[in-house]
């Protein structure tokens, strides 16, 4: 035997029916309060203060590290490159 019961409410009704709390002021106070969180933290992503965080030498010397960390990163590439392309055994190879 099945019973089939089809309830039409809104869900503010079937919260009030199962007697839950209305969230909505609190959705909108914790949603207010991460708007205010993100701008705020927008505000201090200035161009400017995020290349000399990311560049500590300011521009000339930043801009110098940069080159230095290509030259490098292709040196090693480089270096990766000669040892496979030598035909001899790496360290990983087995006897």
């Amino acid at each position: 035997m099945k019973i089939k019961i089809n309830i039409d409410c809104t869900p503010q009704e079937a919260r009030a029916f199962m007697g839950l709390p209305e969230v909505a002021p609190l959705q909108d106070a914790m949603m207010k309060e991460l708007e205010e969180r993100l701008q705020d933290g927008l505000k201090s992503m200035d161009p400017e203060a995020l290349m000399k965080a990311w560049m500590p030498g300011g521009l000339a010397g930043g801009f110098q590290g940069w080159e230095e960390f290509q030259r490098q990163f292709w040196s090693q590439m480089g270096s990766a490159a000669r040892g496979k392309s030598s035909g001899g055994k790496s360290s990983g190879d087995k006897e």
